[in-house]
């Protein structure tokens, strides 16, 4: 991460020097140079600690709508093509404006099938909501969002409603303003979730090495007293936390005949790699259950898909969210491709599914071309 910003900040400094070059303006290249310095700063901060949304939404922001239609101007003007540039470099802005103010509003409904030779006959036609990143902070102003992908949700008729991690930014009381509106929805089976890596409040400044209070001293921790509210809040709003832990979910079979037909629902705590916290136990999690049954796990973070389950389990469909495809998705292209190779959708392997959901919000409301998701997954006999 941090070779990759040098990098680009070098080239941002190298951006400016053209622009003084070619403007002989030093006051108004000063103030080009300003949100370079100002990116510098932000990223500088959220190094040593300082995870306050404020300095993660002015880096995106800044990068976005300036540090990136910049660098395209001058590379086209360093080729002779200023107009183009130009016209290229006031597109961007529009777009990443379009994304700030309209696009992270734009709730959108993907489905997907899961076809499984381990699917009892009594779940054909299953359907599942899968909801991922809520981020719900970013929302404290916008109310209207959460009431709004309730309305979506309970609009699908699912049989089990699913989480898979980032509920908050940064801690608990996130949640608060927002408990009446969860609690509305419903699924017959039950909604269940899991932890994703900003569930476990440890992006607070409170939460950092230095800062902790004399009452974190002598008592639990910032992180730990919010992450066990956290906890508290979502069993409150009738969501069931599995924590490296299973559900079994049942149906009378057509010929009344018993055993009734069975499958599992599983939940690992987060799994990924640093910078992100990793307490998953996908082991536990499965102990006492039977090879041969179908089962759907929740995992947080995709990667584990490919690290963890595929060819080592038989775990017919995960379902993960984590890396909101970047924010940005134009066409079939986002940056979150370079971060990860499963990212967003339908992945299979074998008899293996994954799904990564896009998510449905972010640290910073925007989003462009990755619309803000309520994922359902019809489980098929195949």
């Amino acid at each position: 991460m941090i070779i990759g910003f040098t990098v680009f900040f070098l080239l941002l400094l190298l951006s400016d020097v053209c622009l003084w070059l070619s403007a002989g303006s030093v006051w108004a290249v000063s103030v080009l140079s300003l949100p370079t310095l100002a990116i510098a700063g932000a990223f500088v901060a959220v190094r040593r600690g300082f995870y306050h949304n404020t300095f993660i939404r002015l880096f995106f922001a800044l990068v976005l709508l300036c540090a990136i239609p910049k660098l395209v101007y001058v590379v086209f003007s360093l080729l002779g093509l200023w107009q183009l540039g130009l016209a290229l470099a006031v597109l961007i802005i529009l777009f990443v404006g379009y994304g700030f103010f309209f696009g992270w509003r734009r709730i959108v409904v993907r489905t997907a099938s899961c076809e499984s030779a381990l699917l009892p006959r009594e779940f054909e036609g299953y359907r599942i909501v899968q909801l991922s990143d809520l981020h719900l902070g970013t929302f404290r102003r916008n109310p209207s969002f959460v009431r709004k992908m309730v309305r979506v949700v309970e609009d699908r008729h699912p049989d089990l409603i699913v989480f898979t991690g980032d509920l908050v930014n940064v801690g608990a009381e996130e949640v608060v303003p927002f408990l009446k509106d969860l609690k509305q929805l419903h699924a017959p089976d039950g909604i269940y979730s899991v932890m994703g890596n900003h569930d476990y409040c440890e992006y607070s400044m409170k939460s950092t090495h230095g800062r902790e209070t004399d009452a974190d001293r002598h008592h639990e921790p910032y992180a730990a007293r919010n992450r066990h509210v956290l906890q508290y809040l979502e069993e409150k709003i009738g969501w069931h936390l599995l924590l490296n832990d299973h559900v079994l979910i049942s149906r009378m079979r057509a010929d009344g005949n018993y055993p009734e037909a069975t499958i599992a629902l599983i939940g690992v705590e987060n799994i990924s790699r640093p910078p992100f916290p990793d307490y998953g136990d996908l082991r536990k999690a499965m102990e006492g259950l039977p090879e041969g049954m179908f089962k759907v796990l929740l995992s947080h973070d995709p990667s584990h898909w490919r690290r963890g389950v595929v060819r080592q389990t038989d775990i017919a469909l995960t379902l993960s969210g984590h890396t909101h495809a970047g924010q940005v998705k134009v066409a079939r292209f986002s940056p979150a491709k370079w971060a990860y190779q499963e990212w967003g959708g339908k992945y299979t392997e074998g008899a293996s599914m994954l799904y990564v959901s896009l998510g449905l919000g972010g640290t910073m409301p925007f989003r462009f071309g990755a619309w803000p998701e309520v994922n359902v997954i019809e489980l098929r006999r195949g």
